[in-house]
């Protein structure tokens, strides 16, 4: 089944503004596609990495990427084709809290 890469995006004002019922659906929609196979976490602070030619290795405290909300967590998921991975993700806690999430699928490279 192919996979897809998800990045959520939000920050706690947007999380605060939604009912803490809701906050609760997501969350327990979390842990179900947890529970089916999901590999799902929150992001720590990055490193950017570089090493022109294999000769300098560069590691760098912080974000390459930048965005109006911060970078909160990550997640592989599977999913027969895009439509499915969104539906899949659709409520999960920054697709619901003014939050958004990316869907990157992963292409099979062997």
């Amino acid at each position: 089944m192919p996979k897809f890469v998800t990045i959520g995006y939000g920050d706690r004002e947007g999380y605060e503004r939604i009912a803490p019922a809701l906050r609760d659906v997501a969350h327990a929609h979390d842990e179900k596609l947890r529970r089916d196979g999901a590999l799902m976490g929150i992001a720590g602070p990055p490193v950017q990495l570089r090493n022109p030619e294999a000769a300098r290795l560069e590691a760098t405290d912080g974000a390459f990427m930048s965005s109006a909300l911060p970078v909160a967590g990550f997640a592989v998921i599977e999913a027969a084709d895009m439509a499915q991975a969104i539906r899949l993700v659709s409520l999960t806690p920054c697709a619901v809290a003014h939050g958004v999430v990316e869907i990157w699928p992963l292409k099979d490279n062997s």
